[in-house]
């Protein structure tokens, strides 16, 4: 074995079972022991603590990144919407998508099975696999599972790939709520079956309701508002089922449950493609325009989700406006602005201002944004091309993602979680699996 390497795991090699909970913030948990005591449980016997997130904290940017341990420069996946190369058309992207090779592929390739059940961006599944159900952006579960086997057993369950997030707009949560619930226990009676079939050596599961119910509740739990108690009696049900599930995993199996970045309450949406054109960076070819396309030739620079800003250069974009050579000087002019932007309440908007090559490297340059913008707590960056008016406003989310405050449980006394980030997962989990790997090849590095 060389100085870099894992020995290549054997039959005997240990395993391990991955239970994502998407949005979960690690105080929630940790700071509510005898509410969740089955998530104490794992942080007295094994190690647990608040880790970082990535640049930009969106899911759809980080799960892509936790299952391959390296940064969207590389995976090729930014955020929820990206941009065709040389073009303003743009794309939501899918698991074909994603360039870099997955946690559960070097699995595969270690001649060891992966079930991987609803990771978000990952549709359509993938036949090398074990099994797999594809998470969030799937249209449905007759096109997302394979094989029929695993279809018609989640069929059998009353499956779930998503909870419905258009009942959260009501006034009235109730019937959302009781939405969630159902979700939350599909998708646990179906983790519970492959748990108790354990015919594989890697487990990858997400409950992805929970990142739902934040959304529209996380006010109430930060708050003590109308629906805190429904909010926490939702996370005792997920303790419980964490529990339970922990209870049933054999003894050479290593149970790692982390979140895909924090959450903390909103504030105030901020509208970033109206502020642009509001300070004169971003014009529209006429009245009517919906998407990047309509954006006019002497636009200087638009946004897309979450707080991601591109400048319209020469040479890059179709109709670039920005030479080259003034390309420095323009992105330092509106990183400027935007640390500088306030929110109603005079409270900075910007934590901080990012710029490309501080976060990404990779092949996958020709389609990052110049400038990520990590907000302050409550203030929640969107994009959007219809023009909204005002660059301030708020809808019916009260709860936003956050760059800190992810958590990671690793049931493992072993494991050292330290100024740790979503990264250092994947390494971390074949690190227990003993599977072989370069460890120049990923952004983190193993906990253990």
């Amino acid at each position: 074995m060389g100085l870099f390497d894992r020995i290549r795991g054997g039959e005997d090699a240990p395993r391990v079972a991955f239970v994502g909970i998407d949005g979960v913030p690690h105080t929630l948990l940790s700071e509510h022991p005898e509410e969740f005591p089955n998530f104490a449980a794992i942080a007295d016997e094994g190690t647990a603590d608040a880790i970082e997130s990535i640049v930009p904290p969106e899911s759809s940017a980080c799960w892509p990144s936790l299952t391959t341990g390296k940064n969207p420069g590389e995976t090729g996946v930014y955020g929820f919407q990206d941009r065709e190369v040389d073009t303003y058309d743009t794309y939501v992207p899918m698991g074909r998508d994603v360039q870099a090779e997955r946690l559960w592929d070097r699995v595969q390739d270690a001649n060891r099975n992966a079930t991987v059940m609803n990771v978000p961006v990952t549709f359509p599944p993938q036949r090398t696999v074990q099994r797999m159900v594809s998470g969030f952006l799937s249209p449905g579960l007759e096109k997302a599972a394979y094989p029929d086997e695993l279809r018609e057993t989640l069929s059998d369950l009353n499956y779930r790939i998503d909870v419905n997030a258009k009942l959260g707009h009501q006034e009235d949560k109730t019937e959302f709520i009781e939405d969630a619930h159902e979700t939350l226990d599909a998708r646990y009676e179906a983790f519970k079956h492959y748990f108790d079939a354990d015919d594989w050596e890697l487990f990858f599961g997400v409950f992805m309701t929970t990142d739902r119910v934040n959304h529209f509740l996380f006010e109430d739990y930060e708050k003590d508002g109308e629906y805190y108690e429904e909010f926490m009696e939702f996370y005792r049900k997920l303790d419980r089922y964490i529990g339970d599930l922990r209870e049933r995993l054999a003894d050479d199996v290593t149970l790692v449950i982390a979140s895909d970045h924090g959450f903390t309450t909103l504030e105030h949406e901020v509208h970033f493609n109206q502020w642009l054109e509001n300070e004169g960076w971003l014009s529209f070819e006429s009245d009517e325009h919906s998407e990047l396309a309509d954006i006019a030739d002497d636009a200087r620079a638009y946004s897309l989700i979450p707080g991601r800003f591109y400048i319209n250069l020469e040479g890059r974009e179709p109709r670039g406006s920005v030479p080259e050579e003034e390309y420095e000087e323009v992105r330092a002019e509106l990183k400027a602005e935007l640390e500088a932007l306030e929110g109603p309440d005079g409270q900075k908007v910007c934590d901080r201002v990012v710029e490309k090559e501080d976060a990404f490297r990779g092949n996958h340059d020709d389609i990052a944004p110049d400038l990520v913008a990590i907000p302050n707590h409550g203030f929640d960056l969107k994009s959007g091309f219809k023009g909204y008016g005002k660059v301030f406003d708020k809808g019916p989310r009260n709860g936003m993602h956050s760059f800190d405050n992810a958590t990671l449980h690793v049931d493992d006394p072993d494991a050292t979680i330290s100024d740790a980030n979503l990264y250092d997962i994947a390494p971390t989990i074949l690190d227990l699996m003993e599977v072989e790997y370069d460890r120049g090849e990923f952004d983190g590095a193993s906990l253990i």
